[in-house]
């Protein structure tokens, strides 16, 4: 595992799922993981598993030193406060940013792949609002920071495969959006010594995805989270990094480059969705 020791980051919706397993993968490396999310023992989203509070204690437990604190993404003065946070404690330097908040299918009622039509103007407003918007506010915030500490790294994390149809036009739009917003960045940060790219986690067994799924051959081929959080170390432990700026990459691309496994010592291969090209 690389060493991450003097690595400050800030992973946002990390209570559970794929932004709970980069954050025990940059605690594995030794970092201070600042954690966000809504999610605390009292007051849990969609009453799945997993807080903050949970996930930062186990950064540390692992080698790294967690911070827990409960932020809203959709709520600017929380993120602007949450910076703040690091300001104080941290001198402003934020060298990690990983944009994983996601809130898309949080009270979702409807199903996925229903016709546009019959898709409710809520389901688009949250995969907006709690995704490519909070994205582009913790960036917009990040990356002031970066420039002045003279390095950095955002990566964020999108889904999909190529220009494949993700079978929902809300979710394909916004997880598009999403990649276009970081190749924008990097696009705008060229000639700076920050990095901004986006990474494609495969099917993933997060705590959503094993509550809704009732038949376990179902999951045969499935990623843990801490595969995409062994992604993400990889990335920032490159010293040529930048030289993906702008780019989209699949985890399983990532785990055939770097040369690491998931967490029984596989290598899923790289996500192929089965919709047709765009």
């Amino acid at each position: 595992m690389s060493t991450l020791s003097d690595t400050t980051a800030l992973v946002t919706g990390a209570s559970r799922g794929v932004g709970r397993g980069i954050a025990l993968a940059l605690g594995d490396g030794g970092a201070t993981v600042y954690v966000t999310g809504r999610s605390v023992d009292d007051d849990r989203t969609d009453d799945l598993p997993g807080t903050v509070d949970e996930t930062a204690t186990a950064v540390t437990a692992r080698g790294g030193h967690g911070i827990a604190v409960q932020c809203d993404h959709t709520d600017d003065n929380a993120v602007a406060a949450l910076f703040d946070r690091i300001d104080h404690e941290a001198d402003g330097d934020v060298e990690l940013l990983v944009n994983n908040v996601w809130g898309g299918y949080e009270g979702y009622d409807e199903g996925f792949d229903d016709p546009f039509w019959e898709q409710s103007i809520g389901t688009w407003d949250r995969m907006f609002d709690a995704g490519v918007r909070a994205h582009f506010t913790a960036s917009r915030l990040a990356v002031p920071r970066m420039l002045d500490s003279g390095e950095g790294l955002v990566v964020t994390v999108s889904s999909g495969h190529g220009d494949r149809y993700r079978g929902s036009v809300p979710y394909d739009v916004s997880k598009a959006a999403t990649e276009r917003l970081t190749r924008a960045m990097a696009h705008e940060l060229r000639d700076s010594s920050v990095t901004a790219l986006a990474v494609q986690p495969g099917f993933t067994r997060t705590e959503r995805v094993l509550d809704a799924v009732d038949d376990p051959d179902a999951l045969a081929g499935t990623e843990s989270p801490l595969y995409t959080g062994r992604a993400v170390v990889a990335l920032a432990a490159d010293p040529d990094v930048a030289s993906k700026s702008g780019g989209v990459y699949r985890v399983g691309d990532l785990a055939r480059e770097y040369g690491f496994t998931d967490v029984d010592g596989s290598q899923p291969p790289p996500f192929d969705l089965p919709g047709p090209p765009l």
